[in-house]
């Protein structure tokens, strides 16, 4: 990991901000032009290109989801309804908040109504790896909001198959349709629809470079939920902190993938030392130790700060999808962070725990985006609807002042729209 003393915090953030390369952005481009123009035809090629496989259909049968029981444990089952039923507990907190409103004001009747998206596209991370929690943090709040209709893609593996947990996480949580499809080319079906797979109104999910690259690169056909790209973590801790806690979570986040940016903000030059010869001596043994290693050396970094008052102003610029916070008065500290995906307070609460099963969701804004919102959840399926309705006599009150405004902005034709009903 690379040592950084902290004095110019702009600086220092942008130079850890990962540049989406250029060639990268033209493949994806390329790609999505295809889907959209070949379809179907563009889908199977790129799953024979990228994952040598040739698929007769995309679509995940009910065969496959009873057999997908078959080949999991009643440990894993009673695992994703733990999760599911924690996850749920929370997102319906939220939704009971959400009252419709009723506003009469000189005649004027408005109303503000929630109401749920009609179709959402979940991508689950997949492939090599397996990501069944990341169906539940997709979907559990989509069921909740109230959406009709729930696709999940996920890249197969090498047998043209989808992992049986994530298949199971689906039937639990309500999954409509499963799609084996995955990458930039996933999302262009799910934005522009192809015989098999349907146009989706919304896309959500995380996934690697090529996924948010192609999500970013949609925004004008498809509505995302936020840039989740890579992993992000940052630990905020003092001299009073576990060195080897803190080793293990940093490790703990940089085994997703080699493009994971973990770090540790501190003021401790011995906590420092400490941490940094605690992953040297625990990457040796630990399984996934190339994925470690590699993401902290290419990625990882330890920022050194002389206050506390600059380690806080350091993470709020930095403005992490996770930011733990092991110190003394860890709950004065989180109350001071106005820029992070998700706050975890004190020593107990690991990123990798809430992750799973705290009941907090772990899809989380990244590159930044911690600094406009949160985590995924009921709100982005739902849609706030207004509904206005006026009358003549408010027109009549309006009429003046209607007219200042439409000759101010060079619009006379507004105001004759209005002036005709009178």
């Amino acid at each position: 990991m690379k040592i950084i003393t902290v004095r110019d915090i702009d600086s220092i953030v942008e130079s850890v901000r990962p540049e989406a390369d250029k060639e990268v952005k033209n493949r994806i481009l390329a790609i999505i032009s295809d889907v959209r123009r070949r379809k179907d035809k563009a889908l199977k090629e790129y799953e024979k290109r990228f994952n040598k496989i040739a698929l007769r259909s995309f679509r995940v049968s009910a065969s496959e989801i009873k057999s997908a029981y078959s080949k999991v444990s009643e440990v894993q089952v009673k695992a994703i309804e733990l999760a599911k039923g924690r996850l749920e507990k929370s997102e319906i907190a939220v939704r009971n908040e959400l009252q419709n409103i009723s506003i009469s004001n000189d005649g004027i009747k408005i109303s503000k109504v929630f109401s749920p998206i009609e179709s959402i596209g979940c991508y689950i991370p997949g492939g090599k790896a397996r990501y069944p929690s990341t169906v539940l943090m997709s979907v559990v709040p989509a069921k909740v909001a109230g959406v009709k209709k729930i696709i999940a893609v996920s890249p197969p593996n090498q047998r043209g198959s989808i992992d049986p947990l994530t298949l199971v996480a689906a039937d639990i949580c309500g999954v409509d349709e499963f799609y084996k499809i995955g990458g930039a080319q996933a999302i262009a079906a799910l934005a522009y629809g192809t015989k098999s797979i349907p146009k989706v109104d919304k896309i959500v999910g995380p996934g690697g470079v090529f996924v948010t690259l192609a999500k970013s690169l949609l925004t004008d056909v498809v509505s995302i939920d936020m840039i989740a790209g890579p992993t992000e973590l940052a630990i905020i801790a003092d001299s009073s902190a576990d060195p080897t806690l803190v080793a293990l979570d940093l490790i703990s986040q940089a085994e997703h993938s080699v493009d994971t940016m973990c770090c540790l903000i501190t003021i401790s030059s011995k906590l420092k030392d400490q941490v940094l010869r605690l992953l040297q001596q625990r990457i040796q043994t630990i399984k996934r130790s190339d994925i470690v290693k590699e993401s902290l050396r290419k990625n990882g970094f330890i920022a050194v700060c002389k206050t506390e008052r600059q380690m806080i102003e350091f993470a709020n610029k930095l403005a992490p999808e996770h930011l733990e916070i092991m110190t003394k008065n860890p709950q004065n500290i989180s109350r001071k962070i106005t820029s992070a995906g998700l706050i975890l307070v004190g020593k107990n609460t690991p990123s990798s725990a809430s992750d799973y099963l705290l009941g907090s969701n772990h899809i989380l804004p990244t590159n930044g985006f911690g600094r406009t919102r949160g985590s995924l959840g009921v709100l982005d399926y739902m849609k706030l609807q207004t509904r206005i309705e006026s009358s003549l006599d408010t027109l009549e009150a309006i009429s003046e002042y209607m007219k200042a405004l439409t000759d101010a902005e060079g619009l006379p034709n507004h105001y004759e729209a209005v002036r005709r009903r009178l």
